[in-house]
């Protein structure tokens, strides 16, 4: 492997012009198919296997035309301190308002409040329900316009009005203010870290040429392969993460081998074969992080994580060929200040070594240093602390936030609470049952006990009348909780009535399923979280399977994947305290409290492997380079973190800074994301790798590297050390370009 990259490198560095021009003709080709390309559609959120997704399907084919995607927005109307929507005057400025609203251009129908009886038992509050031809994505600006301009008038005459609902959303993209800023500060990170602009610029040039090709890509094979809009979200993250991140450890291995006097060429060559093995295998672990997402059982992840593993391939690929080509053409900018003096200087291979040896003590060696003299109580130190965080992820409580979690300066939050406190919490998330009478002998009769059988359940607010379909053997009934839709009372009230099933099905032949926002949210829940340990035992077994080829030792990467446990937990405990619980909430600006988002364990586990993976390779890799090649294994690890631990910290604090730019998000679950992304790899990097693996190793000692013959016959040999480059006969390099020579 180490010799392959190795004359790869240097190919790319001699051939520096046909590599870059290659890469900027892949841009231009996936570029040019996705400006040509159909614009992606919406993607149809389906959970295949659950209860809800069942009842929506048969709600399709029973009811034809009746689950149409057009945009919908609820209005709210609250009369003014103890008047009634029902005055006079009021209630006529509610009819105006109603027929403003159905006077759109893309408005389909605007419901009448009074005729409709969506007024509530005491009067003062009254809704209705725009309902759209299009779908959220595709509403004109002149459309929601309209709707704001009709909302500005009827507030006008002193009615209290807000409005929800897909209308109001706004439709986002990849990209935005918190990609810029996560882009500044990683670029400042950057040029702190190697104290040169070429330096710190390079590696954010070749991560962005790799996510354009990436999201280029996708947005060309959107239509082919159906994907949507958001697929593209997760790519455009961990494409411009580990794309940074990769080029940072190959940048760094080039200006440590020019410091020991190399040439340019043979620096870039030696980089490419040694940290270049190291992104490949950390690439692989990330590829099966996300590749794993299809465990799931949801497409739309199953997607999403797909394209992200192909922009992290892209990155890979940038960084062993795109990035030997860029120090081809800046041999001696990326270095630091004092490095280009010194080659203006003169000063030989010889003095160079001597700088190296004067500068072996660096902050790195002497944490590394500390931690072998005390590795028992910084491992216990560590372990208990995570430990403690880790614990309140027991109460973890999953759910699919609504309005009720936006900030109360937002109109949906406000409609949602007038229609709370109007109509009762439960009416903004109403159970849809559909009854299947197929099977009895009188579908109007089953259909009503049905109704009775839920009306009588304790929870129960109210069910409307029996609705029939054409052929007059399927009801569709409308059940309005007592409690809120993320109310863990409603999750029992909607397990409840499906434990009624079997009961009502030996009755009357009938049989009926739940579903609805508040029902899909429940399974969408239950699904993720009884996916979630069968995705942990994929992933953390093919990784452990791959760590043990990269570094032929059972216990190494056990120690990798029980931190990587480690710090999830913890960060998710980290979560609940502040989303779930609300402690510290207010200082995140998070307004309302309750369930964690249901894909964001998933999301955290598989984003968070893939770059804890990153840190252990890029640093254990170094430990064990120096191993092979003769130290003792204390002197191992403080030479893995004299040359990694700087790189290895400057790349989690970019990947925090990035994460941490959407805390700012007004959006309680985009914080929710950024929190548990930030927390995560600031435990995993700075705990876990940077304390407790080498307090691991320390108590180890020789053992961390022991590796049964027989398992050591069975696997396959893998030289990530670079172990074959060090040897004399490293196969002879082509005379340079002219450039090279001169650099």
């Amino acid at each position: 492997m180490a010799t392959f990259l190795y004359r790869l490198g240097r190919l790319a560095f001699r051939r520096r012009w046909y590599a870059a021009l290659v890469w900027a003709a892949v841009l231009a080709a996936v570029g040019l198919g996705a400006a040509q390309a159909p614009g992606a559609a919406d993607e149809e959120f389906a959970m295949p296997g659950v209860e809800s997704q069942q009842a929506f399907d048969l709600l399709e084919e029973r009811f034809p035309g009746t689950t149409a995607d057009g945009a919908t927005a609820r209005v709210v109307f609250v009369a003014p301190g103890g008047e009634k929507v029902t005055a006079a005057g009021n209630k006529a400025a509610v009819e105006a308002a109603v027929a403003d609203l159905a006077d759109g251009s893309q408005v389909a129908s605007a419901v009448d409040p009074f005729q409709a009886g969506a007024v509530s038992q005491d009067g003062s509050t009254a809704y209705t329900t725009v309902t759209y031809a299009a779908g959220p994505a595709d509403l004109t600006d002149a459309s929601k316009a309209h709707l704001e301009e009709a909302l500005g008038q009827a507030r006008d005459s002193g009615l209290t009005v807000e409005a929800g609902g897909t209308a109001m959303s706004e439709e986002g993209g990849p990209g935005g203010a918190a990609e810029v800023i996560g882009v500044a500060m990683a670029a400042v990170v950057l040029l702190v870290t190697f104290g040169s602009l070429a330096a710190a610029g390079l590696p954010l040039l070749t991560a962005v040429v790799g996510v354009g090709v990436s999201m280029a890509t996708i947005l060309a094979l959107s239509s082919a392969l159906g994907l949507s809009t958001t697929t593209g979200t997760l790519a455009m993250m961990l494409g411009l993460a580990v794309g940074i991140d990769y080029a940072l450890f190959v940048v760094s291995r080039y200006r440590e081998e020019r410091a020991r006097g190399r040439s340019p060429q043979e620096a870039t060559a030696l980089a490419t074969g040694t940290a270049g093995s190291a992104v490949v295998f950390a690439g692989l672990t990330v590829v099966i992080a996300l590749a794993g997402l299809a465990v799931v059982g949801i497409p739309m992840l199953t997607k999403m994580g797909l394209a992200a593993a192909g922009a992290v391939v892209v990155g890979v690929l940038i960084a062993l060929t795109l990035v030997p080509a860029c120090l081809g053409f800046w041999p001696d900018a990326v270095l630091a200040r004092k490095d280009r003096k010194a080659l203006r200087a003169g000063r030989t291979g010889e003095q160079a070594a001597k700088g190296e040896q004067a500068a072996k003590d660096n902050g790195g060696t002497r944490w590394a240093r500390f931690v072998l003299r005390r590795p028992l109580p910084v491992l216990l130190l560590g372990v208990v602390g995570l430990g403690a965080l880790a614990v309140p992820a027991a109460g973890l409580q999953l759910g699919m936030p609504g309005d009720e979690a936006k900030a109360t300066s937002t109109t949906e939050r406000r409609a949602y609470d007038a229609l709370a406190e109007g109509f009762g919490p439960g009416f903004n998330g109403p159970l849809t049952v559909v009854v299947d009478a197929r099977g009895a002998g009188d579908a109007k009769a089953a259909a009503a006990s049905v109704a009775d059988r839920i009306d009588a359940t304790a929870g129960v607010v109210s069910v409307t009348p029996a609705r029939f379909n054409e052929a007059g053997d399927t009801a569709v009934l409308s059940v309005v909780p007592a409690t809120a839709p993320t109310d863990e009372r409603t999750k029992d009230l909607v397990t409840t009535i499906r434990g009624e099933r079997p009961e009502v099905e030996a009755e009357t032949g009938a049989t009926f399923e739940v579903t609805g926002t508040t029902a899909l949210n429940i399974d969408i829940a239950a699904k993720v979280q009884s996916a979630l340990v069968p995705y942990l035992i994929v992933v953390v077994g093919l990784a452990v399977v791959l760590l043990l080829v990269v570094f032929r030792s059972l216990l190494v990467p056990l120690k990798a994947a029980l931190g990587f446990l480690l710090s999830v937990l913890a960060s998710l405990g980290a979560v609940v305290v502040v989303f779930q619980q609300g402690h510290g909430a207010e200082l995140l600006g998070v307004e309302q409290t309750g369930p964690i988002m249901s894909l964001m364990p998933i999301f955290l586990v598989g984003i968070v492997f893939g770059l804890a993976m990153d840190y252990e390779v890029f640093l254990v890799s170094r430990m064990r380079e120096a191993y092979v090649h003769g130290e003792s294994p204390a002197q191992a690890v403080t030479s893995g973190f004299r040359h990694s631990a700087r790189v290895v910290v400057a790349a989690a604090l970019i990947m925090i800074a990035v994460f941490a730019g959407f805390v700012g998000e007004t959006e309680s679950m985009i914080k929710m994301i950024g929190f548990g992304l930030a927390t995560a790899v600031l435990l995993d990097a700075f705990v876990v790798r940077m304390a407790i693996v080498p307090a691991v190793l320390a108590l180890l000692g020789a053992r961390a590297w022991w590796l049964p013959k027989w398992l050591d016959r069975i696997l396959p040999r893998v030289d990530v050390e670079g172990e074959a480059l060090a040897r004399p006969e490293v196969p002879s390099a082509e005379p340079a370009p002219k450039e090279a020579a001169r650099a």
